[in-house]
């Protein structure tokens, strides 16, 4: 599930996702092959479109506003498409492919990065079109690096966060074999122990990848081949597989995604829940909460200390056929700088990619999980960084939620994810 995720939800309670997938239309009369070209148009200036999916928490309008009354020659248009990731996806890549001048700037989700990248759709952010990146955290660089060229700008983050009850577990567990440990507590209270997002959805893509990468191992390779098959792989997987088995993840379980997880947890029925930063705001204001004041957020556990994210968020993009992309690039240094950061924290819930903002006390003070948000960022793996990244999610949740059903065991799956993997990229 590509989604941008609410640090607070600022416009609708309960909403997972704003997804951003952000487009730009170059103006003046240009012609599909003259913008066509990475080398092409790179001093251009005017008029150009900005197209995001659903502006929820009226972050955009203001921006593209104060943009505006600075540059009145150069104006950004606002183009909002829906609110459905896979819409907004779609609607680029068929622009992209017809060559569309009238999308100069893209607002990506990290996972399609290397997709846009890999078909030539993306400006590389080098030479004149350079942007400065060295106060911004590493993993959100390398989610916009493809082949070791920036392709697209960091524009916020987002990281998985372990919620706990801190009246039932005082000291959050720092490993995951501890935090299974724990379940005990669980079982007497009568309550379930541990819950993430292990239906079969982007979302299991991501526990399960947090799974592998948090024992060690990895899902692919810097060759784009897939890794699966070693033991460490192996053993994060079996870790979900175990604890399904023997129940401390409830059987319900692999029905959750991230609503009804969080839901679990509000009711107060659940020790442990692995969600996004979304969970915070809902749990403490939420009428029907009964963890107001009895939750707690600690960085995800695993193997021997923090575990390793799956890293969210989204990117902001040139196209290679934008007429003008001076000016593109300049929108893009306003879009990400630190006061629009903070505008993205303060106003519209998301995470900031500046690493210096979570430790600004103001924004502390106001999001106070904002440290462990960033030991969470900091930590993070993205997901398999993959031109074909469609095929190899789906590998990844068909063979995951067969595993932990039951239906495969470790080695099987693996290895059939193995062949699946492989095959996407042939």
């Amino acid at each position: 599930m590509n989604t941008r995720k609410y640090l607070l939800p600022a416009a609708v309670a309960g909403v997972l996702a704003m997804s951003l997938s952000a487009c730009g239309g170059g103006g003046g009369g240009s012609t599909a092959s003259s913008g066509g070209d990475a080398a092409a148009n790179l001093d251009g200036r005017g008029p150009i479109t900005y197209v995001q999916g659903k502006d929820n928490s009226n972050v955009v309008r203001p921006l593209v506003d104060k943009w505006n009354a600075a540059h009145p020659d150069q104006k950004v248009t606002f183009k909002e498409q829906s609110d459905q990731a896979d819409q907004q996806h779609d609607d680029l890549v068929q622009n992209f492919q017809a060559k569309n001048v009238n999308y100069d700037v893209v607002d990506v989700d990290v996972i399609w990065t290397a997709e846009f990248a890999a078909k030539g759709w993306l400006q590389p952010l080098t030479d004149k079109m350079s942007i400065d990146t060295s106060k911004m955290l590493p993993a959100t660089v390398k989610t916009a690096t493809y082949n070791n060229t920036l392709f697209a700008a960091p524009q916020t983050s987002d990281g998985g966060i372990l919620y706990y009850r801190k009246d039932l577990v005082p000291t959050p567990p720092k490993t995951w074999d501890e935090m299974m440990s724990m379940c005990s507590i669980a079982k007497s209270n009568g309550i379930d122990c541990y819950a993430g997002q292990m239906a079969k959805y982007e979302g299991l893509t991501v526990n399960a990848a947090e799974a592998i990468n948090s024992a060690g191992g990895t899902i692919v390779g810097d060759d784009g081949k897939s890794t699966v098959t070693s033991a460490a792989a192996k053993a994060g997987l079996n870790n979900l597989v175990t604890a399904y088995k023997n129940g401390n993840i409830p059987t319900q379980g692999v029905t959750y995604q991230e609503e009804q997880s969080r839901q679990s947890f509000e009711d107060g029925k659940l020790l442990f829940l692995r969600n996004w930063p979304y969970v915070y705001n809902l749990a403490k204001t939420d009428g029907s909460s009964k963890v107001k004041d009895t939750f707690g957020m600690a960085p995800l556990p695993g193997k021997s200390g923090p575990g390793a994210s799956s890293l969210g968020g989204h990117n902001l993009a040139v196209s290679v056929y934008s007429a003008h992309k001076a000016t593109a690039k300049d929108f893009l240094t306003f879009m990400t700088s630190e006061e629009t950061e903070k505008f993205y924290a303060t106003q519209g819930s998301l995470a900031p990619v500046l690493g210096s903002l979570y430790d600004d006390p103001a924004l502390v003070q106001q999001l106070p999980y904002l440290p462990v948000l960033k030991t969470s960022i900091q930590n993070a793996v993205p997901r398999p960084v993959t031109p074909f990244y469609p095929a190899v999610t789906k590998a990844i949740q068909d063979n995951a939620y067969a595993a932990i059903k039951g239906d495969k065991s470790v080695d099987q799956a693996m290895t059939d994810m193995d062949t699946a993997i492989n095959s996407a990229s042939q």
